[in-house]
């Protein structure tokens, strides 16, 4: 644990989840301003986004190839066209209207959404530090759940994915160490017996998959689509 990217530490298991209790957390701040914003569908489509093309993509958005942004975009790129694990599906949305196609497919075309997010209700730099649970987390019904999560490049790229096993998703109240406060979203997927045993959870969780339910908090950049019941 000692070497182990603080930014790692958002994974935390169901029994964690009780008022008092205390755990160090990851949550990073990020100005909505100075991010990338998501294309217009004409635009994002006209952009080709493919691992193959990437030395195409670098000339034109003029950077080199040893550069940290060319790393992060291979392995934004390597992720989107990663297989699904079995009984997930995952799509990577350069456009607002293709996210929405993503949500479409996954709950109906006439099902109505709304979208969860991590709110930071006071403002401080701190990155890590230890929560308490403050309220008894509340518990959002959904049978079935569409996460997206923004990944490095040089416009919006969000990850979105949907698992077929049970998945739940709570809203918890922190108090951080400096009276921080968050209303942070957290997702428990209930079965992990298909995910590669290399996941960073069970780094950090110190079980193997298929034993226990793995939860983590969304960064406020990051969120969660789930149907109107």
């Amino acid at each position: 644990m000692d070497h182990m990217d603080v930014s790692a530490m958002v994974f935390f298991t169901l029994k964690d989840l009780k008022v008092g209790n205390s755990m160090p957390i990851y949550f990073p701040k990020k100005e909505s301003s100075s991010s990338p914003r998501l294309l217009p569908r004409d635009e994002a489509e006209s952009i080709t986004f493919s691992s193959e093309e990437l030395p195409n993509l670098l000339r034109f958005f003029s950077f080199s190839e040893d550069s940290p942004q060319a790393k992060a975009m291979e392995a934004t790129l390597g992720e989107c066209e990663s297989e699904s694990i079995k009984g997930e599906i995952k799509f990577c949305a350069t456009s607002l209207e293709s996210m929405l196609d993503f949500e479409s497919n996954v709950f109906g075309s006439s099902t109505d959404f709304k979208i969860l997010t991590t709110e930071h209700v006071t403002k401080s730099n701190t990155l890590f530090q230890n929560y308490t649970v403050l309220e008894k987390p509340v518990e959002i019904p959904a049978p079935s759940i569409v996460s997206c999560h923004t990944k490095p490049y040089p416009y919006a790229v969000l990850y979105c994915h949907s698992q077929v096993t049970e998945n739940r998703v709570f809203k918890v109240s922190l108090g951080g160490e400096n009276g921080d406060r968050v209303t942070a979203v957290a997702v428990c997927h209930m079965d992990t017996s298909q995910w590669n045993r290399n996941h960073v959870s069970f780094r950090v969780l110190g079980f193997e998959p298929g034993t226990l339910p793995v939860c983590h908090f969304f960064p406020a950049d990051n969120f969660v689509l789930v149907p109107v019941l």
